[in-house]
């Protein structure tokens, strides 16, 4: 099925790439492709299969060891990879005495991703040589030079545009009076340097 819907993109206009989300903690069944390398891979390349688009495979946070699944995807086509997908988590209301979600629970996103998606991205980059795009709370321009700092050579903006539709477009110039203050004059510069260091040290 991922390969099918894959294709309904063949001929049509507007698309850049595609990403497949192989993890989503809103939904209680179905197969869990980003818990397996075995079925990542196959879904991933069912859908490398049907396009000539840029791949992008959004991985599930709570793996055991996201390399593994990482590199199966990389070898079943992704061009790159998302890290990561929210966090299944839940929360109650104590009058009620019931859960808030009509789904019981839901995906955790936001600042309390980050800190877990962050040390995900630092070991997928060390993993496999395929651009990583971070994402997970993403709310300041810090919060992003982070994910760019331990590898990611891009960011993606969710729950911030929730609070504030302008967000992404704050985090952007906040990057750039960062970089100005520093007299850096390209990003890419960033990308990586604190795996550099832990290297070094």
């Amino acid at each position: 099925q991922f390969g099918e819907m894959a294709a309904m993109t063949h001929g049509v206009g507007g698309f850049q790439a595609i990403e497949l989300n192989l993890s989503c903690p809103n939904v209680d069944d179905g197969a869990l492709f980003g818990h397996d390398a075995q079925l990542a891979a196959a879904a991933t390349a069912a859908v490398r299969a049907n396009t000539e688009l840029p791949l992008l495979v959004k991985l599930a946070p709570n793996v055991p060891d996201v390399t593994f699944i990482a590199k199966a995807v990389v070898s079943a086509g992704a061009d790159a990879l998302t890290i990561s997908n929210t966090l299944p988590a839940m929360t109650i209301d104590v009058e009620k005495r019931k859960p808030v979600l009509g789904g019981v629970t839901g995906g955790l996103s936001g600042p309390g991703l980050r800190a877990v998606a962050l040390a995900l991205v630092y070991r997928v980059v060390q993993a496999v040589d395929a651009p990583v795009i971070g994402v997970g709370g993403i709310f300041t321009a810090n919060d992003a030079l982070e994910y760019i700092l331990a590898g990611a050579t891009a960011v993606q903006i969710g729950s911030a545009n929730l609070a504030d539709l302008w967000a992404p477009f704050n985090i952007l110039e906040e990057l750039r009076v960062y970089l100005e203050q520093r007299a850096i004059t390209d990003i890419n510069q960033l990308i990586g340097a604190a795996q550099a260091k832990a290297q070094v040290t």
